[in-house]
């Protein structure tokens, strides 16, 4: 490929990552590990696609381009581990969640990384990496493939890492995480092959936009910390629903408050918080059908909806989440107990409430349930 070719190539990827990373920054934000780590990986591609550039200027010894030659290639090559290193904690933290596990996996990459640095400096005096003969000519060094092999070593652990616990990611994620990998792979493979091609940054691209497209854009209507849906997302569907009702078809929607979540705070601290909010959206999950809406309405508030329209349906659903709490506590795994005060009702499509209204309805049930259950245990 000619220079020109690849400067085309490279300003078209970078316009389609700055497009994704405005828009990820100004919808999607930086409230969580998994934006963050993508919005990092965004921009270290976008800043290797430019150096990629500056790594091409061959020939013309004694000007300006042997300068721009040695310093992009030393930063490319530099900045090659790190990219497939972003990419595994980010399928890491997608599979299991885990910030504390996340930060081992941190160090150990740092340590890969640091490695390549020293080794980088090094061919510098040898020539092990590549070297720019007098003539602003790069070639590959004799262990070239050292590099290459760290690239698709980590690519491959992450691939290996999703396909294994497949089973821990949603099935809508687990395409786009598995596809990731394809292209680069081929394009590190026809680079390897075929000395002077170069697309893995722009397939790159390709799969950074397939993700944005079917995870990052996602979590716009997702609570950061639960995985279920926000209270912006239940509004809209909670519209959608109510305009599609008719007299023949309907739905029902439960709202479930969290007990004493503030004696849980207060008490075992608010890590141990999360984790009981954490622990009631499994629990919710494993009481309804998987297409059921669910989104985190406020701090300890959930909203499940669904498409029943038949109270004796409705209220089993009830039982079985009431259920499924009480044989919960009495396996005694957390420190804390889980309860749950419920507000639940069917839509009447003659009643012509709007979505703020039915809410509001919903909301007085459930807080007649709390004060029920209030005076009970005053009793």
């Amino acid at each position: 490929m000619n220079l020109t070719s690849i400067v085309l190539l490279n300003i078209y990827s970078i316009l389609v990552l700055a497009l994704i990373l405005i828009h990820a920054l100004k919808h999607v934000g930086i409230n969580s590990v998994a934006n963050k780590l993508y919005l990092m990986l965004i921009q270290v591609v976008i800043l290797m696609l430019v150096l990629d550039i500056f790594s091409r200027f061959d020939g013309n010894p004694g000007t300006i381009y042997h300068i721009i030659n040695y310093i992009g290639n030393f930063l490319v090559y530099l900045l090659n581990p790190v990219l497939p290193s972003l990419w595994l904690l980010y399928a890491h933290y997608q599979v299991f969640r885990d910030e504390q596990n996340l930060k081992l996996w941190t160090y150990i990459l740092l340590a890969v990384n640091g490695a390549n640095l020293i080794m980088l400096v090094i061919s510098q005096f040898f020539g092990w990496y590549y070297y720019i003969d007098l003539n602003n000519i790069y070639h590959r060094g004799p262990l070239f493939w050292i590099p290459a092999s760290i690239t698709v070593m980590l690519m491959l652990v992450a691939f290996l890492l999703i396909i294994t616990h497949r089973k821990r990611i949603e099935k809508k994620h687990y395409f786009s995480l598995v596809f990731f990998a394809v292209p680069p792979f081929i394009c590190v493979i026809l680079q390897i092959v075929f000395y002077g091609m170069s697309m893995i940054l722009n397939s790159i691209t390709l799969s950074l936009l397939i993700v944005f497209l079917n995870i990052q854009n996602h979590s716009m209507n997702t609570d950061y910390l639960t995985g279920v849906y926000n209270r912006k997302k239940l509004e809209a569907y909670l519209m959608t629903k109510i305009k599609m009702s008719d007299e023949s078809k309907t739905f029902s929607a439960i709202m479930i408050d969290l007990d004493d979540f503030k004696s849980i705070n207060d008490t075992f601290g608010h890590d141990v918080g999360d984790d009981a909010l954490e622990t009631s959206i499994t629990l919710i999950k494993s009481c309804v059908r998987p297409n059921d809406f669910i989104a985190r309405y406020g701090g300890d508030e959930f909203y499940i909806v669904l498409d029943v329209s038949n109270m004796n349906d409705l209220e089993s659903t009830v039982a079985r989440i009431t259920t499924c709490v009480e044989k919960y506590n009495v396996k005694g795994i957390k420190p804390y107990k889980i309860g749950f005060s419920i507000g639940y009702a069917l839509y009447d499509y003659h009643s012509h409430l709007n979505a703020n209204e039915f809410q509001n309805m919903i909301d007085a049930l459930m807080y007649e349930n709390k004060r029920v259950k209030q005076r009970s245990h005053l009793c």
